[in-house]
């Protein structure tokens, strides 16, 4: 079985060169959960000077929030004027306190769901982390088992939902493919 490493430098390197250097950098990273994307963002924000990450798994709210999740980075982050967003506590199942995201520095946005239409309008990069379903589903399982197994099912039915209406693989400026 290959071993899959997102994080390969010419990956890195390869987003980096599609970056201008003269302004502040927002960098939506999607793909199928257990594609890779969660390795790779902080390696891209730790390549570009001072740049803030964004999660979405810690902005969904809940186990159905894929496409309010999406939405959330468009009109709480990327469009608004003070810019921020809630931490899903996922315990409790409910919102939990604010993040400000600061607007002068660059962000690295994470998750399913963050490369949509919307989001790439204001966006200055787009990538999207091709891997094969069942790698992912084995990946994803193995990083959250017991945890996240209940829930395969019904996120990877709004991973479908998404790419069908969005075609986040067509938005991106680069597709990783680890296939």
């Amino acid at each position: 079985m290959p071993r899959h490493d997102v994080t390969r430098p010419q990956n890195i390197e390869a987003i980096l060169a599609l970056l201008p250097r003269e302004r502040r950098q927002v960098v939506l990273i999607d793909g199928g959960s257990g594609s890779g994307k969660t390795t790779l963002a902080p390696v891209v924000a730790a390549a570009i000077p001072d740049a803030q990450l964004l999660r979405l798994d810690d902005l969904y709210p809940g186990w159905d929030g894929l496409e309010e999740g999406s939405r959330m980075v468009h009109e709480r982050v990327l469009a608004a004027s003070e810019p921020g967003w809630f931490r899903w506590d996922w315990e409790n199942d409910r919102t939990a306190e604010w993040h400000t995201v600061d607007p002068s520095r660059s962000l690295v946005i994470e998750g399913s769901g963050s490369l949509s239409r919307n989001n790439r309008a204001l966006a200055t990069l787009g990538v999207w982390v091709e891997l094969d379903e069942p790698t992912r589903k084995r990946r994803a399982l193995e990083r959250d088992g017991d945890a996240y197994a209940p829930h395969w099912d019904r996120w990877a039915a709004q991973e479908a939902a998404f790419l069908e209406r969005e075609r986040p693989q067509l938005l991106a400026d680069l597709v990783i493919d680890e296939r």
